[in-house]
């Protein structure tokens, strides 16, 4: 995909009236998702987008500890001067086009990279928390123990 047609996309995502603000938003997002990544998704995941939109995904240094998604919502508010239910929208424009662009593969090493309340983002379905659910897979593949139901529901 282009960068142009991912404009397009997010432009028509997210009802946005003009080309240039499809693009701010669209930019402004990147680079605050840039902020998040660490490592081989960030990579992997820079290299999936339009050369365009990979330059503003890369171009934020990445945080020491990544904000949860509610977290990453507000900080994008904060930064743009807009409110959390407007940055909530923006994102949600831009973020699954990302994911599109990513393809399944790629968008769940981005999940399980990051913490817990980016798949609805992402346009995901979450219906447990990532982080419980792999640490808990982690534990008892270390340990050689059954998995029950009553470890992985107190593991919740």
């Amino acid at each position: 995909m282009s960068f142009e047609r991912l404009l397009e996309t997010v432009r028509y995502e997210g009802a946005y009236p003009t080309r240039e603000r499809a693009e701010e938003v669209t930019r402004g997002v990147l680079a605050a998702l840039g902020r998040q990544l660490t490592g081989e998704e960030r990579v992997a995941l820079a290299g999936a987008l339009p050369e365009e939109a990979a330059r503003a995904f890369a171009a934020e240094l990445p945080r020491v500890e990544p904000l949860t998604g509610w977290g990453f919502v507000k900080d994008y508010a904060a930064r743009t001067g807009g409110s959390p239910a407007t940055a909530r929208w923006d994102v949600g424009a831009v973020l699954p086009a990302v994911a599109r662009l990513a393809g399944p593969a790629l968008t769940e090493r981005v999940l399980d990279r990051l913490p817990d309340g980016y798949a609805l983002l992402f346009g995901q379905p979450q219906l447990a928390p990532r982080r419980t659910l792999r640490e808990t897979v982690s534990r008892d593949a270390v340990s050689r123990e059954p998995v029950s139901r009553e470890t992985v529901s107190q593991a919740a």
